[in-house]
């Protein structure tokens, strides 16, 4: 009876391990920045062919398994969506080419180093179609400004409870850092808020969802920046329901997300 228990519990092992993604703990050289870069990947074990890709950002003070702590089931997900997860640290530099420091270059590092990285060295559908970007707090800040700024890299673009204008906060999260005081640099600040480069796309252009909690300080910024898309005229989705500022909320509104980009990604491939 025992022999048969733990033969019945190492096959049930076996199985969780065939079927569970992999994490790999890489360290990307950036040439813009002079250094290497901490990044987690997670890929699908199972499947056949290309895979798409979902960047995702983390927030301020968080780091390249912070998504993995919010949601140690990213593994399986991969495996189950046949998706690559890929998520950088990048510090309290809100993602920002900073205009202070030429060492941080991180929107330079997003939108094609890490990305030449990923395409190949794993079996990734290496163009826009087969790529999106998100993140939480600053990464949805990050997540927004790059592919914004980049519609020719990404297909797709998320945000969740994201800094969509850190302008109200101008002692906050470091953020005078990257960008100098915002009473003697407001055009610089300006012109590096996600809020005020929606410009520079058409409808269409991008897939965009972005969502906040009732409770959370960025709701006022969130419900702007869907009214300026509006204005627009670009097509989105935008999503309120309850919750704060927390790993609770966004370990529930990653699914949403996930499920809307791979609406993308499957349309895109007919």
């Amino acid at each position: 009876m025992v022999k048969r228990l733990f033969s019945l519990v190492s096959c049930l092992t076996v199985v969780m391990m065939v079927s569970a993604g992999r994490i790999d703990s890489k360290k990307v050289f950036s040439k813009a920045m002079n250094r290497e870069v901490e990044v987690t990947i997670v890929s699908p074990t199972q499947g056949d062919g290309p895979c798409p890709v979902i960047y995702l950002l983390h927030g301020a003070f968080g780091h390249e398994r912070s998504w993995l702590e919010i949601r140690p089931d990213l593994v399986d997900v991969a495996d189950r969506e046949h998706v690559i997860f890929v998520t950088p640290r990048a510090y309290n530099t809100w993602y920002f080419d900073s205009p202070r420091h030429p060492e941080v270059r991180y929107e330079t590092f997003l939108s094609s180093e890490l990305i030449s990285y990923v395409d190949s060295h794993y079996r990734t559908i290496a163009t826009r179609q087969g790529r999106a970007i998100t993140g939480l707090s600053m990464g949805g800040h990050g997540a927004l400004h790059t592919a914004l700024r980049h519609p020719d890299m990404f297909g797709a673009v998320g945000s969740t409870s994201g800094g969509v204008d850190f302008r109200p906060f101008p002692q906050n999260w470091n953020i005078q850092d990257e960008l100098g005081e915002m009473a003697a640099n407001k055009q610089v600040w300006d012109e590096h808020v996600a809020v005020n480069l929606i410009d520079r796309i058409q409808n269409h252009q991008l897939a965009i969802i972005f969502d906040c909690g009732e409770s959370d300080f960025f709701l006022e910024v969130n419900k702007e920046l869907h009214q300026r898309l509006l204005g627009r005229g670009i097509d989105h989705d935008f999503i309120q329901r309850p919750g704060g500022h927390n790993s609770e909320y966004w370990a529930n509104a990653i699914d949403y997300q996930i499920l809307f980009f791979q609406k993308f990604f499957h349309h895109n491939k007919r």
